[in-house]
């Protein structure tokens, strides 16, 4: 018989007294211990770390939404569309989370839903950073954080900057496009309305895309973007849908209704209605 396999005799490290370990890299200590169930039941944890792993995939977005935006105010397209790609695969792993938890029966959360409280997904500040970031900017979604006024503080201040959408659309004002009133907008906390001179900018980008790829490229990205998030909000009514069916949430939303409700925001208008007028 063989001997094990032993890692050390090709070199690879096995002592990390003195040298930063895997666990030490990734202080997995807090993660880890980051998952404290407040009843018994069996599905109560893979409640939390659904929601947990899906706020750190959100500061992953986060991260690369600004990266994006700096990126385009900064007139360097191609690194956008890496970024802004990497968003609409987040949201895929987002998607994908879905279909883990909804192998929660509804008599498996009734067992601590109690426990939660009127602590709900509807207060994710991160969530509400990325539809600021976006171009949702819908103020009365401040009104969850006011009692935190560090993360207040932090959606305030991607209020008072432009949004992705913003961007590429001064994007295309710089580069000899007419985009209307969106040239001289200056208060960025309102949500933008629709705008026929952005439309037609647009559809200037589309009939020629060989002449205006680069801006028909970040004009794609940006659609794959809201692509993925649509999918992820409609798996979101789904999954609420199915296991607390009609009842309201526990942050005291309508749930399911509120959710629907949100399926009808647009990020990036003009972009989808353009395809209707090619």
């Amino acid at each position: 018989m063989s001997e094990p396999y032993d890692p050390a005799s090709e070199g690879a490290q096995m002592s990390f007294k003195e040298r930063m370990s895997y666990s030490d890299y990734l202080h997995l200590e807090k993660v880890l211990e980051a998952q404290t169930p407040l009843s018994s039941a069996h599905d109560e944890m893979l409640f939390i770390i659904q929601h947990q792993t899906s706020e750190l995939w959100m500061k992953l977005a986060l991260h690369e939404i600004g990266a994006a935006i700096r990126s385009i105010r900064a007139d360097r397209l191609e690194p956008s569309f890496k970024m802004l790609s990497r968003v609409a695969r987040i949201f895929e792993q987002l998607n994908n989370a879905w279909d883990v938890l909804r192998t929660m029966t509804p008599s498996e959360y009734t067992e601590f839903r109690d426990a939660l409280g009127q602590s709900s997904g509807f207060q994710s500040w991160q969530y509400r950073a990325i539809e600021f970031m976006a171009g949702n900017r819908n103020l009365a979604m401040l009104g969850p954080h006011k009692h935190r006024p560090d993360l207040s503080g932090k959606l305030e201040a991607i209020l008072a900057e432009p949004s992705l959408y913003d961007e590429a659309l001064l994007l295309l004002a710089r580069n000899g496009f007419d985009i209307g009133a969106d040239a001289n907008r200056t208060d960025w906390r309102e949500t933008r309305t629709e705008n026929e001179a952005v439309l037609v900018a647009w559809q200037t980008v589309y009939r020629d895309p060989q002449r205006y790829w680069m801006f028909y490229e970040l004009a794609e990205k940006l659609v794959d973007f809201e692509d993925y998030f649509r999918r992820w909000r409609f798996n979101h009514v789904t999954t609420v849908e199915r296991i607390i069916g009609l009842k309201r949430g526990t942050g005291g939303t309508s749930g399911a209704s509120y959710l629907k409700k949100m399926l009808e925001v647009v990020l990036f208008p003009e972009l989808w209605t353009v395809r209707t007028r090619l």
